[in-house]
């Protein structure tokens, strides 16, 4: 009977105490949350490890480029206007134009090319030692201007050419160019603020004998047919001038490459033949 009891009581406190199952499904349950955070916690650990490599690599590589981007060529030109601003300036000669031509050309044409680029002592005039203004100059170089000026009647053709290295510089030739030029008709050949179409149309309209202007402008007219070189005696470059940089126009890279284009255009094929002769003012 005693036996019987304790099993009934047994029987009666597993009927009391809650299902095993509950209790193990909140067992497993725990663990799983655990489990998940520490899954949610160490994900986003190793994105922001990730992420702070990310940054630190391309600050290297920035470091790494930051030498590299230091130009050399500006300490150069600074030890070159210290040089030039503590030196008196040499005064242009042929042989410069000479070199200039010789360097430039030297490997983008044959050899028997580079050889027509040589010129005469001939076709060049006298050099300015620094001394003279423009009008000084031209009159030194063109004796005989105002028969020459007369004698001039062809239309989109000029006698003189005055290249420089910026329309501001071009318009200041001019003004100072009045004691010389007399009645003749001076034209600004410069690409800023004017139209190359204004231009044609101005070279077709009259007689003009003297264009001023920059090496861009005048081999742009003189592809385009609006600038003849047919009548073209004195071609002077403002050589020794210097901006404030103390740049000459053949220091200015885009400016040397367009008097180069120039020069190769028809001027010096007609030095050749003694028709024109340049000047280095």
């Amino acid at each position: 009977g005693v036996a019987a009891q304790q099993e009934r009581n047994a029987s009666a406190a597993e009927e009391d105490a809650p299902p095993p199952t509950e209790l193990q499904e909140k067992e497993q349950k725990k663990p799983e949350k655990r489990k998940s955070v520490t899954e949610a916690t160490a994900k986003p650990k190793k994105k922001k490890k990730i992420e702070q490599k990310e940054c630190i690599t391309p600050q290297k590589k920035a470091a790494e480029d930051e030498p590299s981007t230091k130009p050399k060529r500006r300490r150069k030109k600074k030890t070159i206007t210290d040089v030039l601003s503590s030196s008196e300036p040499k005064p242009g000669c042929p042989s410069d134009l000479q070199n200039l031509l010789t360097q430039h050309f030297s490997d983008k044409l044959s050899v028997i090319e580079q050889e027509d680029l040589k010129l005469q002592d001939s076709s060049f005039l006298s050099s300015n030692d620094l001394t003279h203004t423009i009008s000084s100059f031209l009159k030194q170089v063109c004796p005989k201007w105002s028969k020459i000026q007369k004698q001039h009647t062809e239309k989109r053709a000029l006698v003189l050419l005055v290249v420089c290295s910026s329309a501001l510089r071009a318009i200041e030739l001019i003004k100072q160019m009045t004691v010389f030029k007399g009645e003749a008709k001076a034209v600004k050949l410069f690409a800023k603020h004017i139209k190359i179409e204004e231009q044609i149309k101005l070279l077709q309209k009259g007689v003009t004998h003297i264009g001023v202007g920059t090496p861009g402008r005048m081999s742009a007219l003189v592809e385009k047919e609006g600038l003849s070189l047919q009548a073209l005696k004195y071609v002077v470059l403002d050589w020794n001038w210097r901006d404030q940089k103390l740049r000459r126009m053949v220091d200015v890279p885009e400016v040397k490459l367009d008097l180069m284009k120039l020069l190769l255009g028809g001027i010096l094929q007609r030095c050749k033949e003694d028709k024109v002769k340049i000047g280095l003012y």
